[in-house]
């Protein structure tokens, strides 16, 4: 499975490093691809090189402006003219996908990824991974907004919210045919 995941790019705290090692493992372990940013600093190369440590394959999709921060070892590197370019192939590249804890940039891949299969424009599963409660807030916001009519299609549909990098990836393998 090819599994992209829109997390940060900073150096993180060990209660965010550690779950995404052990989830970045089990990716490796499982034989998938990861599709990520294609970035070699902070959490974004904390998952990549365990995912390559474990026998995972790394596809990375960086971007222009971001281009001196890409990894030199991905099995495959792209890289897009602008950040929109970049979802664009981040999402195309991948059959389902996971949030992990980020900053303006995660948020901004995860709200537009949400809106795209709001609209049927994709069916891939997402999955919200929240570390430590990190997206306690934004999953709160969602369910309101579901709760008060404002998604078109039941919560459960648009997204799955897991605690543990191994609830992600079992509901990805049970989820993806």
């Amino acid at each position: 499975m090819d599994i992209c995941v829109f997390l940060s790019a900073a150096e993180l705290d060990e209660r965010y490093t550690g779950p995404a090692r052990e989830f970045a493992e089990l990716i490796g372990k499982g034989g998938h691809t990861l599709v990520w940013g294609g970035s070699n600093v902070g959490l974004m190369k904390v998952v990549a090189d365990r995912v390559q440590a474990t026998g995972g394959r790394l596809v990375g999709v960086s971007v222009e402006f971001l281009q001196n921060k890409a990894r030199d070892n991905a099995d495959e590197m792209i890289i897009a003219a602008d950040l929109a370019e970049r979802k664009a192939q981040l999402l195309a590249r991948a059959d389902a996908v996971v949030v992990m804890v980020g900053g303006t940039g995660t948020l901004d891949e995860a709200t537009d990824i949400l809106e795209l299969k709001k609209h049927g424009l994709h069916e891939k599963p997402i999955v919200l991974l929240n570390t430590a409660g990190f997206y306690d807030g934004l999953r709160q916001q969602l369910e309101r907004m579901a709760a008060e009519g404002f998604l078109p299609r039941p919560l459960a549909e648009l997204i799955h919210f897991a605690d543990t990098g191994a609830d992600a990836l079992t509901y990805l393998e049970q989820t993806v045919a």
